[in-house]
């Protein structure tokens, strides 16, 4: 009889204790269930220790705020093969991955892909890829926010993103095989980075009597001789026509798309990005008569946060860096003008409406967020919301310094008269069936900018559903 008590009044607790962690705080370490949840299991649960070795594993998604967007399950998961990734960022305790899944996916509402990178969860990040979107670059990667929990171990919050890789759903451009000596073919259909960094896959040449200037080719990978040769050769020719005294020839334009190059210029402004002309800094090249390179896609964005009294890649950091071509370009008509027409397409009529989707796409994680301060041990007691706070402070101060110094150059810089017979007076988005509306279409568009000098210019938007 006495054991009898015994068992009873232990399976007892057991259930009252069962009934009290039900009714306890969120527990240390624990996935908040708020964001996505992304489960990973490594083979045998092998650590992820190389950023070139992927080490196969399985997945799952859970969205338990929209099921729809599941992906899995826990009985059935799905193949994938991951690695790690990043320079500096690898170095931390928290880690950075690659993604390859084993079947294409549109994950979490974004365009299937079999490609995706796990990036530490980084507000600037989110805001900046957005800020591309809103000046109509090419194709910017999306960003979605999600827990993570690999071998067991919740890892926090990061953003599950669509990597820069020419792809039908991603920088649908032509792309030209690895080892062509095609030499009618070889110009066309590359993507590319000027690099911070030492990379076997890259050309190196002398930017300025200071320093180099690294090109890391992206796609094709794998180049033969005559590709490696036209490829420098090319930057080669682009570095001079930069570098010229004779700014008024602009021979440059020949080669890169002076609007493109001008929008990706204000973001980094915009952003205080240091990194901006300094590394990540794409260039990708369709297959046209006169395709010319265009600047993107956008990568690895920050915001350093301080106050701006120069143009960014003027201003001092703690580290040193480098900020190719910039201090030539800002020096030429052409590229000043196309800074201030684009900029008129922005400021001020969209700055609240980029405010806004701040908010509606990074306060949704304050649960996670608070779980990962637990989880990574941070120092600093801030919220989320006093870091939103904070950053948007930033951002609008660095919005009005810009506005207050756009760029001119030259003896016959463009004065505010000019300016003012260039101001946008309609813009229109016409779909690919022809039909035109205020706003853009989801899918592909063609933006119809209409000035007060009776002139028009057009852009390629892309807006994901």
């Amino acid at each position: 009889m006495q054991q009898l008590l015994l068992k009873l009044y232990s399976y007892a607790m057991q259930v009252a204790s069962v009934i009290m962690v039900a009714f306890l705080p969120l527990a240390v370490g624990a996935q908040t269930g708020t964001l996505p949840v992304m489960y990973i299991e490594t083979q045998n649960h092998r650590p992820i220790t190389s950023k070139t070795v992927y080490v196969p594993g399985s997945y799952y998604i859970v969205d338990s705020q929209n099921p729809a967007m599941n992906v899995g399950s826990q009985d059935s998961p799905l193949p994938l093969e991951v690695r790690g990734r990043g320079h500096s960022s690898w170095k931390g305790a928290k880690k950075p991955y690659k993604i390859k899944l084993g079947e294409k996916a549109g994950l979490l509402g974004m365009a299937s892909n079999k490609h995706w990178a796990l990036l530490k969860f980084y507000e600037p990040t989110v805001v900046g890829m957005n800020l591309g979107e809103m000046f109509g670059m090419d194709w910017t990667p999306s960003t979605r926010p999600l827990e993570v929990v690999l071998n067991g171990d919740y890892l926090g919050l990061y953003l599950l993103t669509e990597t820069n890789r020419i792809a039908k759903n991603r920088l649908n451009i032509y792309e030209q095989p690895n080892w062509n000596v095609d030499e009618n073919t070889i110009p066309y259909g590359w993507l590319v980075e000027v690099d911070n960094y030492v990379e076997p896959n890259q050309i190196m040449f002398k930017e300025n009597s200071k320093w180099n200037i690294n090109i890391t080719y992206h796609s094709p990978d794998s180049l033969s001789a005559p590709q490696k040769t036209w490829l420098l050769n090319e930057f080669k020719a682009i570095n001079e026509a930069i570098y010229t005294d004779d700014k008024t020839g602009s021979t440059w334009e020949n080669s890169i798309d002076v609007d493109a190059m001008a929008r990706y210029f204000i973001i980094q402004e915009v952003l205080d990005n240091s990194d901006g002309f300094h590394g990540s800094f794409y260039l990708h090249k369709d297959m046209e008569d006169d395709a010319r390179w265009v600047a993107g896609p956008l990568w690895d964005l920050a915001c350093n946060q301080r106050e701006k009294t120069d143009y960014t890649f003027r201003m001092k950091t703690s580290y040193g860096f480098t900020p190719h071509w910039i201090e030539e370009l800002i020096k030429d008509e052409d590229f000043c003008l196309a800074v201030r027409l684009a900029w008129s397409e922005f400021y001020p009529h969209r700055v609240q409406q980029w405010m806004d989707y701040i908010d509606d796409h990074l306060l949704p994680c304050r649960e996670a967020f608070e779980q990962e301060k637990i989880r990574w041990n941070y120092t600093s007691s801030a919220t989320l919301d006093d870091r939103v706070d904070r950053l948007k402070s930033a951002l609008i101060a660095n919005v009005e310094w810009f506005n207050a110094h756009l760029p001119k150059a030259g003896p016959s810089a463009v004065d505010d008269m000019e300016l003012a017979d260039k101001q946008v007076v309609k813009v229109e988005y016409v779909n690919m069936a022809g039909m035109r509306n205020s706003r853009p279409f989801d899918g592909v568009n063609i933006k119809v900018t209409t000035y007060g000098d009776g002139s028009t210019s057009t852009s390629k938007i892309i807006v994901k559903p």
